[in-house]
């Protein structure tokens, strides 16, 4: 019987990296989760902590010794963790800087010195800036962020991609459109039934609510991210991961109070065509490139929202 692969995850215990180790650990994989739990919660985890294969290691990519003792001699490295709150960089300026830079920095040196050749890396379609082509394909440019988030996952991108090319390591990167579904901790459909929660007669939209983005169920972005992996054998592997329609930010807000079961809700509005400084308006990616190596999203954006919106609800 052929040893397991050892594999470990960084921010395993958050939203899109807890169901990213429950698909590894069915594929009979030997998986270490290392998260400082800033974001992720045990609670996301805690179904997998009697399974032999299975170990978490509370620590933090900021700390390079914590991380180069569970590095060493990985078969794979997922490098999940990250700030994932886009907004934030324009109240805390250094937040992205230390926890997506400096992170990922500190575990390709553990990488390095641990002689792990394997990474895959959770990107972010933020990084394409406001795109002037829609769909944005993989080799759109200049790349021209527009937030501290988007600037700081590009930064990340460019590090592993050199390190990659310097120390003969592996890559795939992975730019995503939004993703949603159960265990979702922040986004606008956390935001929108928090809100009809406290109140269901008003929902407070942020913009002009025509802001158009593409939606994916995590499901469908685990399944994209190991189906790629598995098909791609370059030194260094791009690929968007999407749906292949967009939901405007009012159109989630309809499905959403349709799911809450409420109506006679008033929307309202806080003006300007984006949510906040660094709000990119209108993003759809170009997923021909996963597509015309066999895979293709199930869900629609809509669908994703739906389905997210239901499975929230009852978590709570």
């Amino acid at each position: 019987m052929p040893a397991k692969n050892r594999i470990l995850v960084t921010g395993g215990a958050g939203f899109i990296g807890s169901h990213l180790i429950d698909r590894l650990l069915e594929k009979e994989n030997k998986v270490v989760v290392f998260d400082n739990l800033s974001s992720g919660k045990m609670e996301f985890v805690e179904q997998h902590l009697k399974n032999p294969d299975f170990s978490f290691v509370k620590g933090d990519l900021l700390n390079p010794e914590a991380i180069e003792r569970v590095c060493k001699d990985a078969d794979m490295v997922y490098h999940v963790a990250a700030n994932p709150d886009v907004k934030l960089g324009a109240s805390d300026t250094k937040v992205h800087l230390d926890q997506n830079i400096l992170a990922t920095y500190n575990l390709l040196e553990a990488m390095r010195k641990g002689n792990a050749k394997r990474i895959a890396f959770t990107s972010t379609s933020t990084i394409y800036g406001e795109a002037s082509i829609m769909p944005t394909p993989e080799n759109y440019g200049p790349l021209i962020p527009i937030s501290l988030y988007g600037a700081s996952k590009l930064a990340c991108e460019a590090l592993i991609t050199s390190y990659s090319h310097t120390f003969d390591m592996q890559a795939w990167i992975f730019r995503f459109a939004n993703i949603v579904g159960p265990r979702s901790t922040h986004g606008i459909t956390v935001d929108f039934i928090k809100k009809l929660k406290e109140n269901p007669l008003k929902l407070e939209i942020l913009g002009d609510g025509k802001q158009e983005k593409s939606y994916l169920h995590v499901s469908e972005c685990v399944n994209a991210i190991l189906f790629a992996i598995e098909k791609s054998k370059q030194e260094v592997n791009i690929f968007n991961i999407g749906s292949e329609d967009t939901i405007s930010a009012t159109g989630i807000g309809k499905v959403i109070v349709e799911e809450m079961g409420i109506s006679n809700v008033e929307f309202t509005y806080t003006g300007g065509s984006r949510g906040w400084k660094g709000d990119v308006p209108r993003m759809r990616l170009d997923i021909e490139k996963l597509k015309s190596m066999g895979w293709k999203p199930a869900y629609t954006s809509e669908k994703s929202i739906r389905d997210t919106t239901k499975a929230l609800i009852s978590e709570n």
